[in-house]
């Protein structure tokens, strides 16, 4: 005798759920760049490419796209770090320290970069100490990349977390007693097992940087063709009513970044 079981979702019917999330995706994602796309292909294919071909947009997507993904490398090593230590001690003041990776979510970006600003500064407390050996943060390309580090730390640090909570510590303890070395075991067993995560890590990390304005706007300086980056740009043309420059500089931005994270997510879905 065989019994039925029927599971019910504590959600409605997979139909009105269906439509709830197609709604919702095509008001605020797909009809935007919907919009964007249309707007930028209205121009001839002349006076798009002259707009996103300029030496000074060239610049400002290199250094956009540098920058973001410094950071991206960066906040991932430093969030793997973060997250073990989280993960795998206890100590005084670790709620505290779990509680300050948040910060970057509830402060206005404008706030952290105008403060990272004034941290960096010639006379900031510690620019004024990086100044005798020659390192400028604050309106350099290196502040852009501070910036974009401390607004991303969240994404970083919070991805790994769960993966790393949910790693078994018996596996690295046999590989240990079978004489393999602490950076041996990490290498060969651990680190495979959070290669899905760090790519993930790194890919949330990169696509919040790349359309980071409020921070980097104040300690990047806005120099053109050096510290300039392409959403200070868009600002800039949005200013000067140049719609349409803005509009095809923001398009390409867009497949730019579009293509980079599929890059990065098919090779996550190859390690998967």
């Amino acid at each position: 005798m065989t019994t039925l079981t029927i599971r019910r979702s504590v959600l409605p019917g997979f139909r009105l759920t269906l439509g709830v999330s197609l709604t919702f995706i095509v008001l605020l994602l797909l009809i935007p760049v919907a919009a964007l796309v249309v707007k930028g292909s209205s121009q001839s294919v002349s006076a798009f490419w002259a707009s996103i071909s300029s030496p000074r947009a060239l610049a400002a997507f290199r250094v956009s796209l540098l920058a973001s993904a410094a950071a991206a490398t960066i906040n991932t090593a430093l969030g793997l770090a973060t997250a073990w230590v989280l993960e795998r001690h206890r100590f005084a003041g670790r709620g505290l320290l779990d509680m300050l990776i948040d910060v970057p979510f509830a402060l206005p970006t404008s706030v952290a970069g105008i403060t990272l600003a004034t941290l960096y500064g010639p006379n900031g407390m510690i620019g004024r100490i990086l100044a005798p050996l020659g390192i400028r943060v604050a309106y350099a390309p290196a502040g852009i990349v501070v910036a974009l580090i401390f607004v991303t730390v969240p994404f970083a640090v919070r991805t790994l977390q769960p993966v790393i909570r949910d790693l078994d510590p018996e596996v690295e303890d046999a590989a240990e007693s079978l004489g393999s070395s602490r950076l041996t075991t990490f290498l060969r067993v651990t680190l495979p097992e959070l290669r899905p995560a760090i790519l993930t890590a790194f890919t949330l990390s990169f696509a919040r940087a790349i359309g980071e304005y409020g921070s980097v706007i104040f300690i990047a300086g806005n120099m053109p063709m050096r510290t300039e980056t392409i959403p200070l740009l868009i600002m800039i043309h949005l200013d000067q009513f140049d719609y349409a420059t803005a509009t095809a500089i923001a398009l390409a931005y867009l497949v730019a970044a579009l293509l980079l994270l599929t890059i990065v997510q098919s090779m996550q879905w190859r390690r998967r």
